[in-house]
């Protein structure tokens, strides 16, 4: 029989800190996608966003069953007062696909993750559970941009006429990026257009959102992330057009002009924050998984600015109020002192 049936295992700080992302992603997702279902009025995009929504109420209330078990806090997260559906349409029903496809390959990721850092058997279930729906959702929005030609393939590359080796040590380049670089490999295309990608999504968000926040330092600081958004896509296309490559579609043209906000300053803030330290992360896996070493540098350099640009919002959520504050360990010197 299973230890874990005789005698109770309390939740290690990986799993409390997986739960405790979750509700809070889950809380965000279910204000998005309740106004998305308010506007949306394609019947397929409907469904997906359906199905979306009911995942991300399972898990809030899931997480919630474990933490009141465990007499564990439950989060703030958010909330009805976070969103208003009523507001006007601010995104087309093109974005609301493209960025539940996206949202669904950031759920795979965080919960890979989340179930590779749990060792209770209830808590690797929960998140085998959702790595299995999630993969389900972004497969049904996957086929669905695929039929309405939304989807754009990375780049074919022609098929070798046989294996070969590495002989020369130009193949890992340069840091200076002196003569002429090897061509790409096709992870580093593959790593290059999903970065395109996330922030072609990441500018066009970031864009209607700074049209509708109520605080001018908030509005600020949008439009300056929607720059660097695009400063990044240009970067990375540019890579891609030295060999002929295309790149992905933009989606700007799916924001419309409304300036009413459906989302609280709160909210928004954290989303976007949240698809920085992502963003963070994502450059850091396309820098270990591309030999040459102008791209490492690249993805290393782009880091630290959008790193910068984290701080700057953690900054305003802080001085907001609008930080809640992470699952910490405890701080047995400053007990010592009392």
């Amino acid at each position: 029989m299973n230890k874990e049936q005789n005698h109770h295992i309390r939740l290690t700080s990986g799993e409390i800190s997986n739960l405790w992302t979750s509700y809070m992603n889950d809380s965000m997702a279910i204000c998005g996608i309740k106004y998305f279902l308010s506007k949306v009025e394609d019947i397929q995009i409907r469904s997906v966003l359906e199905y979306a929504l009911e995942l991300s109420q399972n898990h809030v209330n899931r997480v919630k069953q474990i933490f009141t078990e465990e007499k564990y806090p439950i989060p703030i997260g958010f909330t009805e007062a976070d969103v208003n559906v009523n507001a006007s349409r601010l995104f087309s029903d093109t974005f609301f696909l493209v960025y539940i496809t996206s949202m669904g390959k950031f759920g795979l990721t965080s919960y890979s993750l989340a179930l590779s850092t749990s060792s209770r058997s209830d808590i690797r279930n929960f998140y085998s559970e959702c790595l299995a729906s999630t993969s389900e959702l972004f497969n049904k929005a996957m086929e669905i941009m695929l039929e309405k030609g939304m989807h754009t393939r990375t780049p074919y590359i022609p098929i070798p006429n046989q294996v070969e080796t590495v002989h020369d040590q130009n193949f890992l380049g340069n840091f200076l990026n002196i003569g002429k670089e090897r061509p790409l490999l096709a992870i580093e295309i593959s790593h290059l257009v999903y970065n395109i990608d996330r922030n072609t999504l990441g500018k066009s968000l970031i864009m209607g959102l700074s049209q509708v926040a109520k605080i001018k330092e908030v509005r600020q600081y949008f439009e300056r992330g929607r720059d660097i958004a695009q400063k990044h896509i240009e970067v990375f296309s540019s890579r891609l057009s030295k060999e002929h490559l295309p790149s992905p579609m933009t989606w700007d043209s799916e924001v419309t002009d409304s300036t009413e906000a459906p989302f609280s300053d709160k909210l928004m803030m954290f989303h976007i924050t949240a698809l920085i330290a992502s963003g963070i992360g994502q450059y850091g896996v396309s820098a270990s998984t591309s030999p040459r070493a102008d791209l490492a540098t690249m993805y290393t350099r782009l880091s630290a600015e959008i790193g910068k640009y984290a701080d700057e919002g953690a900054n305003i959520m802080i001085k907001n109020g609008w930080m809640e504050k992470p699952p910490q360990s405890v701080d047995h010197e400053d007990l010592a002192k009392a």
